[in-house]
């Protein structure tokens, strides 16, 4: 028989992670004017995951979870990583046609 955990996160602590997502949307926006070439890419996936890292670890709950399951979701993000930095680099390096 599973014991539930009871969510003991704080009001307080939700609208401080809100007003964290909320920078950041800034950050991206601001990122968004300044013509950085690849640089933006990067930066943008950046803001992304430590926005999603937010909403996963706080308002999904991710942190009350058993650490098995937090480690194969880190496995899962990093493979997913490695496979867009392919990407991006098949793309860099193809040859023009």
């Amino acid at each position: 028989m599973r014991t539930e955990i009871a969510d003991t996160t704080s009001y307080r602590k939700l609208l401080a992670v809100l007003a964290g997502l909320l920078a950041l949307t800034g950050v991206t926006v601001a990122a968004s004017r300044v013509n950085a070439a690849a640089a933006n890419i990067w930066l943008t996936l950046l803001i992304a995951t430590a926005k999603a890292s937010l909403v996963l670890f706080f308002f999904m709950g991710l942190k009350h979870e058993k650490r098995l399951f937090l480690y194969t979701f880190l496995v899962t993000v990093s493979f997913v990583a490695i496979f867009i930095g392919f990407l991006f680099w098949d793309v860099a390096y193809r040859a023009a046609p």
